[in-house]
């Protein structure tokens, strides 16, 4: 599905070194599919952990990652958007660009210590400061397991801030049967924050609601 361009809502999404890559690239698809526009950015440990997880090989260059990707999910033209880690004048980069929000799916320890000490070393770090600062929306879906006192603090840091800490943690009360319907569980969660309609998962208690208006309760 893609929407009229006029109208479209802007997303920015990043791909960080955790593990978890499929959790983004679904994200990525349903975004696409949803009728968004995508401004993306992949870290290169993004790259590393994608090529081990999954089957893809994305190219190292942003516009043949943009070109593989935007084949891969059947993007519309300039749907699609994938900026390299020094690319300072992308619109993530700055306040004055458009005010869209950011998911890091999956987001790094690192990039979690980077975002909550207000460093701004690469697009990804720049992007999460510039959304902390405009008091924009801003999701992080760690993926890390234990987690240290480290980890916690900078997700409490951030969430005090203003971000939304989603961990890739899927819940089982739907009873997936693949590991699909696990990944699926989590997008759901992100685009149902995001404002983007999604059919991946029913929200909790609509089954009933429907039962009650059909007057099978």
């Amino acid at each position: 599905m893609t929407a009229d361009p006029a109208v479209r809502k802007t997303i920015n999404l990043a791909f960080t070194g955790a593990s978890g890559a499929q959790y983004g690239l679904r994200l990525l698809q349903c975004l696409l599919a949803a009728g968004c526009r995508v401004h993306l950015m992949v870290s290169r440990a993004a790259q590393v952990v994608i090529a081990t997880e999954t089957d893809l090989k994305l190219p190292g260059s942003p516009p043949a990652m943009q070109e593989y990707l935007a084949g891969l999910y059947g993007a519309g033209a300039d749907q699609l958007l994938v900026f390299g880690r020094e690319d300072w004048f992308a619109p993530p980069a700055s306040g004055s660009g458009e005010p869209a929000p950011l998911v890091v799916c999956p987001c790094s320890t690192g990039t979690l210590s980077a975002l909550a000490t207000g460093a701004s070393n690469n697009l990804i770090e720049r992007a999460g400061d510039v959304a902390l600062k405009e008091r924009r929306t801003l999701i992080l879906v760690p993926r890390e397991a234990p987690y240290s006192e480290v980890h916690l603090e900078n997700m409490l840091r951030l969430t005090r801030m203003g971000a939304t800490i989603i961990p890739a943690s899927p819940g089982f009360y739907h009873q997936p049967g693949s590991i699909e319907d696990l990944v699926d569980f989590i997008v759901a969660r992100l685009l149902d924050h995001l404002g983007v309609d999604q059919t991946l998962m029913p929200r909790w208690g609509e089954e009933r609601v429907q039962r009650k208006h059909g007057g099978q309760d």
